[in-house]
C-alpha cells in the first residue's frame, strides 16, 4: 500500500458532475493497494494519516497533525499509484492488488479512519472516473508507505 498525502486549503471529489466527497483544511490522500497488504499494514497507515506531522505550529514548523488540527480527510482510490513504472513507456498494472483485494482494503481504511477521527472522513468512489479538485498549501506532498 502507499498513500499519496497532499495538505490542502480544500478539497473535493465528482463522480459524473455530483460532488460525492469535499473537505476544508485538512489532506487528501490517493491510496494505492498493492497484493497482500494486511490489516496490520491497513491499520498502521490510518494511524500515520491522522498523525503525520505536516500542519505548521505557532512559530510555523510542521508539528501538528490532523489529529491536532481536527482536520478533514478526503480518501480516494487511485489503482494506478500502485502501477510498475520501472521500464518502457507505458505502466504496469501486476503490482496493483486486483480490484476485489483492493476494494476490501480501501473500506478497511476507511473504516479505521472513520472510527478514529470524529472532524470528518470523505471519499470519492471505488472504481468510478472521478475528478479530484484541490488547492494544495504549501505545496506539502509525501508519498507514505506503512
Amino acid at each position: 500500500m502507499l498513500v499519496l498525502i497532499q495538505r490542502v486549503s480544500e478539497a473535493s471529489v465528482r463522480v459524473e458532475e455530483v460532488v460525492v466527497g469535499q473537505i476544508g483544511p485538512g489532506l487528501l490522500a490517493l491510496v494505492g493497494m498493492e497484493p497482500g497488504d494486511t490489516e496490520a499494514q491497513i491499520a498502521r497507515m490510518a494511524d500515520r494519516l491522522l498523525g503525520y506531522r505536516v500542519f505548521g505550529d505557532e512559530t510555523g514548523k510542521m508539528n501538528r497533525s490532523l489529529r491536532d488540527t481536527g482536520g478533514g480527510l478526503l480518501l480516494v482510490s487511485q489503482f494506478t499509484l500502485a502501477a510498475d513504472t520501472s521500464s518502457g513507456m507505458r505502466p504496469g498494472f501486476s503490482t496493483a492488488a486486483p480490484p476485489a483485494e483492493a476494494e476490501r482494503g480501501f473500506n478497511r481504511l476507511v473504516d479505521i479512519c472513520r472510527q478514529k477521527h470524529a472532524p470528518g472522513v470523505e471519499t470519492g468512489q471505488f472504481g468510478a472516473h472521478m475528478v479530484v479538485s484541490l488547492v494544495n498549501d504549501g505545496p506539502v506532498t509525501f508519498l507514505l508507505r506503512p
